[in-house]
């Protein structure tokens, strides 16, 4: 997820203050064996598990071992995880997965593995291309139509539901009110 898509889901602001920005550390990290594929009529992408193996030795020296380059997010509140998973609604369940994080010299060799939530595509399979879906496209392309429209209106009337003291869940009830764990929440976005 683009930083200022993140932070409109999370903080309300394309921009936000310094203490927002401060809440969240986000740091590169690969998902391997997934793919980011491109949805028919979408401008976002769905990361779906592959049957491809991992092992670069396993593939032929032309074809890559498939894995998805995102970044991992810490710090997030039980408020954010509940903004993110009506961001990503229906289409999309949040799993636990195991992510490498990337740092060293170049920020390129895989430093450690960590547990986090990623939002896997759990519709059809007959909506997706056959393309790989492209981030820095994305980001060049069609970004701006992602920066404080109505994409998040779904987002911001659950919050304002919660503000009023009603259940936006439907009765699944959530601890929202935006206090850190004791534990940093890792999440993949």
């Amino acid at each position: 997820m683009a930083r200022p898509v993140l932070h409109r889901v999370c903080h309300g602001t394309t921009t936000p203050n310094s203490f927002q920005e401060s809440l969240l550390a986000l740091k590169p990290a690969l998902l391997h064996n997934y793919t980011r594929r491109k949805i028919r009529g979408r401008d976002y992408p769905a990361i779906i598990p592959t049957s491809l193996p991992t092992d670069p030795s396993t593939t032929n020296g032309d074809t890559p071992a498939p894995c998805v380059r995102g970044t991992l997010v810490t710090g997030l509140t039980d408020g954010d995880i509940y903004r993110l998973d009506i961001f990503e609604a229906d289409e999309y369940e949040r799993r636990k997965v195991k992510v490498k994080v990337l740092g060293g010299k170049d920020g390129s060799e895989e430093v450690e593995e960590v547990e986090a939530d990623a939002y896997i595509w759990s519709e059809s399979m007959d909506m997706l291309e056959d393309e790989e879906w492209n981030f820095e496209d994305f980001v060049r392309e069609k970004m701006s139509r992602w920066i404080g429209h109505v994409e998040y209106a779904e987002v911001d009337e659950a919050m304002a539901k919660l503000e009023q003291g009603e259940d936006p869940t439907g009765g699944r009830g959530m601890g929202v009110t935006g206090k850190v764990e004791e534990e940093v929440l890792r999440s993949a976005v």
